[in-house]
């Protein structure tokens, strides 16, 4: 009976009325509907008065297709008694077991049935989509808020970024103090494969204007490998298009195999440059011969 009160219909109210009371509920109650009534509580109780009921009158029309002579009841199984039943019998056993009289009067009952649990479906479905719709319009509105964030962030990077070109162009950094010496905050960060001596004497060289050797190694590497691309560019000029033909072929692993000992002496100065040179991020890798080799060809 409370089933009944919670959807405000009769107790007498049929599948249809129930049926009908129940989405207007949905309408007023549900949390997606926006309605000024969305309650989840009341939403989540007219749903279960609502699945019970539809659960009592599967029951009523079960018990009412097996009831049998003087108002018993029985249960069979369909299949069984298919299997063991005259052909012209068996329309008798068809429709689920749904609906009772004659094989007409059953098949119009069965798509009753069957109309009904498709609406059933629907409104099922309906609200499913409402609750979908609403976690997606969700999510789109917090990545429309993350892109806007984004795009505020990086405008405002920019805007800075216009601000101090801007400044330089018209001069307003160049009366800065300290402007041409070494930062010190770079002497803070060293090379932990240098000792606390070398480490000072650098610093020391710094502070007098004195280049330090690893800078002077820099450069030397850096020509080394400048010496080292000009002859692999002025090899390839003497080889035709590719494909190279055998001959050619030879000749430009020829040229690798003597530059192969230059190479050698040039990543030992790298080696060497990575163990004094007091920034980590100044370190090198070495110099691949075969990658640059591919480059060039």
């Amino acid at each position: 009976q409370q089933w009944y009160k919670t959807l405000g219909v009769p107790n007498d109210s049929d599948q249809e009325t129930v049926r009908v009371a129940y989405i207007e509920l949905v309408k007023r109650y549900h949390p997606d509907s926006k309605s000024s009534e969305a309650d989840v509580n009341k939403f989540q109780e007219i749903e279960r008065a609502y699945r019970n009921l539809q659960n009592k009158f599967s029951s009523e029309r079960y018990d009412k297709s097996h009831e049998g002579e003087y108002g018993l009841y029985y249960k069979e199984n369909s299949e069984e008694k298919i299997e063991h039943t005259a052909p012209q019998h068996r329309q008798y056993l068809s429709y689920e077991g749904i609906g009772s009289g004659t094989p007409s009067q059953r098949q119009r009952q069965y798509t009753k049935y069957r109309a009904a649990k498709a609406m059933e479906n629907v409104t099922e479905f309906r609200i499913n989509k409402v609750q979908d719709d609403g976690n997606k319009a969700l999510t789109l509105k917090e990545s429309r808020k993350k892109a806007k964030d984004i795009k505020t962030r990086f405008g405002m990077d920019r805007l800075v970024e216009d601000l101090i070109q801007e400044s330089m162009s018209k001069g307003e950094f160049d009366n800065l103090p300290g402007k041409g010496k070494p930062l010190k905050n770079l002497q803070k960060t060293h090379n932990p494969y240098v000792d606390f001596v070398t480490h000072k004497m650098n610093e020391v060289l710094i502070d007098n204007g004195f280049t330090p050797a690893w800078i002077t190694l820099q450069k030397e590497i850096t020509e080394h490998k400048q010496k080292i691309k000009d002859k692999l560019v002025a090899s390839r000029a003497k080889l035709g298009p590719l494909p190279l033909s055998q001959e050619e072929q030879l000749f430009w692993e020829e040229i690798k195999i003597r530059l192969a000992d230059d190479v050698k002496v040039l990543n030992s100065k790298i080696d060497h440059f990575n163990l004094v040179v007091p920034l980590l991020t100044k370190q090198q890798f070495h110099f691949n011969l075969n990658k640059e080799a591919e480059k060039v060809l």
